[in-house]
């Protein structure tokens, strides 16, 4: 896809979301099944069923997929596709590229081993390699704007208001 596919394949949401901006107010949503014998939530990815566990630094196997990797997976794609759609709009060649993101945890937090661990991730790291003869003030232009457009990265950086419920069934 070139920059003028790409312009052309959004011009009509743009031109719809300008005119209604309540169109472009989207909810995503996410669904997973208890698993019934062992510690684990099936995911449905609408591409594939993931099954969910515990990570082995918390009592699992390493057979099921571990959310704090799929939390840093979800990040790898968005901004990946998000440079990608950017690099294109902006007709910024590049020939190959890698996505890594590493993010830190003390699992004495998760396990209750110490009240004071913090729970969740304390650090996440994003970074790019990239293969293009871009000069360095593209680069940066294309960085920025990842930055700003990528959904998961801003997401991570401005947390949005999270609740919680439930529904019992006797």
């Amino acid at each position: 896809m070139n920059a003028d596919e790409l312009r052309a394949l959004q011009a009509p949401l743009k031109a719809r979301y300008r005119e209604e901006p309540t169109a472009a107010k989207v909810t995503l949503s996410a669904e997973g099944i208890l698993g019934e014998a062992s510690i684990t939530c099936k995911v449905d990815t609408g591409k594939a069923l993931v099954e969910a566990g515990l990570h082995p630094a918390s009592g699992g196997s390493g057979l099921a997929a571990c959310s704090g990797d799929m939390l840093l997976e979800a990040l790898v794609a968005c901004a990946g596709v998000t440079l990608k759609a950017v690099a294109t709009a902006l007709a910024i060649p590049i020939r190959s590229g890698k996505v890594m993101a590493e993010g830190d945890l003390d699992f004495r937090g998760t396990l209750g081993v110490d009240k004071q661990a913090p729970v969740g991730f304390t650090e996440v790291r994003l970074r790019f390699q990239l293969e293009t003869e871009a000069p360095p003030d593209q680069i940066a232009t294309l960085l920025k704007l990842t930055e700003r457009y990528c959904v998961i990265y801003q997401t991570l950086r401005h947390p949005p208001q999270v609740t919680l419920s439930s529904e019992v069934k006797a």
